[in-house]
């Protein structure tokens, strides 16, 4: 094992982030930002574009586009640097098994899947070069976002929505992708949670499919699933280094386990075991070695992978949930011994719009 490949080894996970809906939205472009700020890059940071999701539409190439256009404008500041990666459909020139496209994955400090159809993508994806690049950038430090059908189709089971809301298909799941699989959680991942689109006639709620149909979907998932229900305009960012999830948006993040049902409203932030028994990634072995090897090496000397953070103590982030309980009442006495006997831990809080940031105090 080479030097570089050791020091790899021990890199953190990069954040999952969950969108409910408007990748494109100006109201989605403070997280963007957050985002490229965290990653840390002086300028030029590498965004890849995954056509997958939409591969099967004869346009995806001009709707790819248009999300690479967005970003372009909004992120102006940061001169992104944003390709789109065309990996339609499978046993076509523009394959997700074709090598030739995984360098753009390797070498992204953002890769953004989004609309289209939560089933096609899933069948492009499962087993392919490309996802095996996507997860092992994502175990390297890498942030991934995911909107829409990809959102869906990342779960450990993805919802059929065109097949159920548009063909009439019986109610049922799908296997996913479950990238979060990886970390000990088998998620169901719903966005459009509060879609009111159908009006007061047809209840468009839970992707289009209805509370009442959800409700059965419900019964027919195993009782170690997760759901997770995100409102549009909502965000969720699941950050494996922090061990914890983070609320922004317009909207709220619902969670039903074991039939207990949560509601995270923003700016909340709360600990990845509301989700399931999470544990963080080690890395190597959880992709083919082949693709984990290109993808270190992708990750030049000048362009390092994201800097490993320690993992946060379950005390320090039960003190850290209460002083955020202060906060919200108001009680800043409380919240400043909170903050003293988080720094005794050996750890400090940076509070950002996003939630509160641990980082050690050594750092």
């Amino acid at each position: 094992m080479t030097v570089a490949t050791e020091r790899q080894e021990f890199q953190c996970p990069g954040p999952v982030v969950l969108l409910g809906s408007g990748e494109t939205s100006e109201v989605m472009g403070p997280v963007y930002e957050t985002l490229l700020r965290r990653i840390g890059r002086p300028t030029s940071p590498r965004i890849a574009i995954l056509e997958t999701p939409a591969g099967f539409e004869p346009n995806s190439p001009q709707v790819a586009e248009r999300v690479a256009d967005f970003l372009r404008r909004r992120l102006s500041p940061f001169s992104p640097l944003v390709q789109v990666v065309p990996a339609r459909k499978r046993g076509t020139p523009f394959s997700p098994d074709d090598p030739a496209l995984l360098e753009g994955v390797y070498r992204a400090d953002l890769v953004l899947l989004g609309p289209g159809s939560p089933t096609y993508a899933v069948r492009q994806l499962r087993g392919s070069l490309i996802w095996h690049a996507l997860t092992a950038r994502h175990l390297l430090g890498g942030t991934t976002v995911l909107a829409s059908a990809a959102m869906i189709a990342a779960g450990a089971q993805a919802l059929p929505v065109y097949e159920i809301f548009k063909v009439g298909e019986d109610p049922r799941w799908e296997e996913g992708l479950d990238l979060m699989g990886l970390h000990g959680l088998s998620l169901v991942l719903v966005p459009h949670w509060n879609n009111t689109d159908g009006g007061m006639e047809l209840d468009t709620s839970r992707t289009y499919i209805g509370q009442e149909r959800f409700d059965k979907l419900c019964r027919l998932l195993e009782e170690d699933r997760t759901i997770v229900g995100l409102d549009e305009n909502t965000a969720l960012v699941i950050d494996p280094a922090l061990g914890q999830g983070a609320v922004t948006g317009r909207g709220n993040v619902t969670v039903i386990r074991s039939g207990r049902e949560s509601i995270f409203t923003s700016p909340q932030t709360f600990p990845l075991s509301e989700l399931g028994p999470f544990r963080r990634a080690t890395g190597r072995g959880d992709v083919p070695a082949d693709i984990w090897d290109a993808a270190v090496a992708a990750l030049s000397p000048s362009e390092p992978a994201a800097p490993a953070v320690p993992e946060v103590p379950a005390e320090v982030r039960r003190l850290i949930e209460e002083r955020e309980v202060a906060r919200e009442r108001k009680d800043w006495a409380r919240a400043d011994e909170l903050r003293q006997r988080i720094l005794a831990s050996g750890w400090r809080v940076n509070d950002t719009p996003e939630g509160p940031v641990p980082e050690p105090e050594s750092s």
